[in-house]
């Protein structure tokens, strides 16, 4: 390892450890006015309007984004179009949030004064005590005073983190008082692979199913496995309940005299199945335990009638696996 590494990772490790150390400081010196604050935002009938400029502005954006993905609806504004015509965005059912490392950026201005112009509720984060930002909110937050993790303190990155942590702990604080659920947080991540770990067994099952009663003779039962293609079969009693299933190894099990038998005398009875509404990875999860290919999906409300049939490949196509 040469010497200019070694250089490198005393760096790194530096830089990290000081905005940890910053981030334990920001957490024991919260006090009431973070709790105001979030009471603030669940009285808001409007948006969180997340304002910030330069690196402050870059943090505001990801935190209008956390928001706005947890149930707390919010926009980011940025000051400098605020001041060009933006502030009509900025309503009385609204709630701001600024954000400003000094307290004093000449660009906030203008929303700061919206906001007290037309009694918009103004939540203030900044890290100088006494600020025109502090002094003009109705709740004022305070970063306590630490290091930049540069030594020459006049990059903003301790301050940017503790200010984005602070913004991911007021999103979680409203997320859990609102009992935000993974259903709900699907809704906003449709894509990608956060939407596909949250799809449910609903958005990918099949409904045409392979179905044949108890009584029905293995030649017709076969042809009903062929013709829908999932190497498997639901058989179902005379209430239509799925009494049982069969897969490639019953038949394997039942080769002699196969063809003279029915499918209740070759079926596999009390298979496992899933619900709807149970996520596409649970029965991912389920498939792979039990090293089997597919699940029958039954009813929710406890008939015992088959609604679907979910295969691996179906998950694995929409990126589950």
């Amino acid at each position: 390892m040469t010497s200019s590494t070694t250089d490198f990772l005393a760096i790194g490790r530096r830089v990290i450890r000081r905005e940890s150390e910053a981030l334990d400081i920001l957490a024991d010196t919260l006090d009431g006015g973070f709790s105001a604050a979030v009471d603030l935002i669940l009285q808001a009938q409007g948006r969180v309007i997340v304002c910030g400029m330069g690196k402050s502005g870059h943090i505001a954006r990801k935190i209008a984004a956390t928001f706005a993905s947890t149930g707390t609806p919010a926009q980011f504004v940025h000051p400098g179009e605020a001041s060009h015509g933006d502030l009509g965005m900025v309503t009385e059912s609204d709630v701001a949030l600024v954000l400003s490392n000094s307290g004093e950026t000449p660009e906030l201005a203008d929303i700061i004064a919206h906001t007290r112009r037309f009694g918009i509720p103004l939540i203030g984060v900044a890290g100088r005590e006494g600020s025109t930002l502090l002094r003009q909110a109705d709740v004022a937050i305070l970063l306590p005073t630490v290091p930049e993790a540069c030594e020459t303190g006049i990059v903003p990155t301790t301050s940017t983190t503790m200010t984005l942590a602070l913004g991911d702990a007021l999103a979680i604080a409203l997320m859990e008082h609102r009992q935000f659920t993974p259903d709900q947080f699907r809704i906003f991540h449709p894509g990608g692979k956060l939407g596909a770990k949250l799809a449910t067994v609903r958005q990918l099952m099949h409904a045409d199913l392979p179905l044949v009663e108890e009584h029905t003779p293995m030649s017709e039962t076969l042809l009903t496995m062929s013709q829908k293609g999932f190497g498997v079969v639901g058989v179902t009693d005379v209430q239509g309940h799925l009494a049982g299933i069969i897969t490639d190894g019953d038949l394997r099990r039942h080769m002699e005299g196969l063809l003279s038998l029915s499918a209740a005398q070759v079926m596999t009875r009390h298979p496992r199945t899933i619900g709807p509404d149970a996520l596409a990875e649970k029965a991912v999860a389920v498939m792979q335990a039990k090293k089997i290919t597919s699940l029958f999906v039954v009813d929710p409300e406890g008939t015992g009638h088959a609604v679907g049939l979910i295969h691996i490949h179906d998950c694995l196509r929409a990126g589950v696996v």
